[in-house]
């Protein structure tokens, strides 16, 4: 960039006037300079000179449209103001005109626009109330015992993955975009399913082996895993079911907590009881303290709802129940009052994080209880959810990134700390500007 370089005494007339700090070349002889070739220079006026009148210069411009600096010092700059010769600046914007036919009225007396604070991006990010990052995502990862990726029908993107091959990679992709939290959920073979789900607290089943597996590969990972009976009972229910069809209760915390201690001694670090029994947290945070892991945390569905967005994810799992339904102990869609009577049980008998399932439809139960407790809250964006996202931009009929980062930000917005939801890959490249 051409430039202007000078040495100026330690004194300067006393009457400096006409200097442009964009376009003044000193000329008085006690100045010594350099110019660059093709620029004139500005004569500084002798004091006996009359005083200029005030006069706009034009700015000396570079290639990149940049002013050129003239090196002058930030007195000489103010004294050429002073004299008179302002630098240029673009003028005062015209004013925008309406499209012809509007009417001419006049303004509102109003004295709060709310609008002004929307008016542009910058204003907007400056006082956006609700952030989201990968931080705030857990990301759920089906896994089996094959070596081979196998695709869910109704989660276009999902997969069960092979515990010892995809999983890895799965996770290494979601670490690399800032994804450090996973839930697991087992895809269990048929043969290992019994009434009384004796598969889940097998220390050398799936999920302790892929636990042991990952805290050898990423120390620093955080895994969350499921604590219910339905992927291992024949049955299908989250827990032992009576020859009546009554899901019996306290034999069902019994076995939930033999589950969540062998979960934690082959390294989990957060436990998530999904069964929806009764008294099940404080019983587990009391096998999890007697076993020596009082470090290991509770994660309790406190408040999940017999939901109909959860068909995709039975799918995953082929965990569908053999007969019957799941409402006698998930709860019923039509409560917002009841999922207090959880909260304040699951408080009270030591839980860590509460969750709500499903997420979005129920933003009125995440916000309650983001107002009556101070435990960090977790929504889970179901699969039904993710699926019809899924679907709607696959067809065309809505933006898929835009409405899945827009759900997102709703279930922060409502008073989520943390999010599980199948969209946690996809929507953290979003947020660290990659592409899909």
């Amino acid at each position: 960039m051409a430039s202007t370089i000078f040495n100026a005494s330690s004194s300067l007339p006393a009457t400096l006037k006409g200097l442009d700090c964009n376009t003044y070349k000193p000329t008085l002889g006690n100045l010594r300079f350099i110019a660059s070739p093709n620029k004139k220079s500005i004569t500084v006026p002798s004091s006996s000179s009359p005083a200029p009148k005030r006069r706009v210069l034009p700015l000396a411009k570079a290639t990149s449209d940049v002013p050129v600096k003239t090196g002058l010092s930030d007195a000489e700059c103010e004294a050429a103001v002073a004299a008179g010769n302002v630098p240029e600046a673009p003028p005062v914007p015209p004013t925008p005109l309406a499209p012809a036919g509007t009417p001419v009225v006049p303004s509102l007396p109003l004295s709060r626009r709310p609008r002004r604070n929307r008016r542009s991006p910058a204003l907007r990010a400056a006082f956006q109330e609700t952030s989201i990052s990968p931080a705030n995502f857990v990301y759920p990862l089906f896994i089996h015992e094959g070596e081979e990726d196998t695709p869910i029908g109704a989660m276009p993107g999902c997969y069960r993955l092979g515990w010892r091959h995809g999983l890895l990679e799965e996770v290494a992709k979601a670490r690399d975009v800032g994804v450090n939290s996973i839930v697991l959920f087992p895809k269990v073979p048929d043969a290992l399913k019994t009434p009384t789900g004796d598969e889940a607290y097998n220390e050398h089943g799936l999920v302790p082996r892929t636990i042991r597996l990952l805290k050898d590969k990423f120390p620093g990972i955080v895994i969350y895993t499921d604590v219910a009976l339905d992927p291992y009972s024949s049955d299908g229910h989250d827990g032992i079911v009576r020859e009546d069809g009554v899901i019996m209760n306290d034999e069902t915390v019994h076995q939930l907590c033999k589950q969540a201690v062998a979960q934690a001694r082959a390294g989990a670090d957060v436990v998530s009881p999904s069964d929806m029994m009764d008294g099940r947290v404080g019983a587990i945070r009391d096998a999890l303290d007697d076993a020596g892991f009082q470090h290991v945390l509770i994660m309790s569905y406190t408040a999940k709802y017999a939901s109909s967005f959860y068909g995709p994810f039975r799918e995953a799992l082929d965990s569908n129940p053999r007969f019957g339904d799941k409402k006698t102990y998930q709860m019923n869609p039509a409560n917002y009052r009841e999922a207090m009577v959880e909260v304040h049980e699951d408080e009270s008998e030591g839980a860590d994080i509460l969750l709500v399932k499903p997420g979005l439809p129920y933003l009125d139960i995440i916000r309650q209880i983001r107002d009556n407790s101070a435990l960090p809250i977790a929504a889970y964006q179901v699969s039904g959810e993710y699926s019809m996202i899924k679907a709607g931009g696959m067809l065309k009929m809505i933006d898929e990134e835009k409405v899945m980062m827009e759900s997102l930000l709703c279930l922060r917005r409502a008073g989520a700390d943390i999010i599980l939801t199948y969209f946690a890959l996809q929507a953290a490249r979003c947020l660290c500007g990659e592409k899909r």
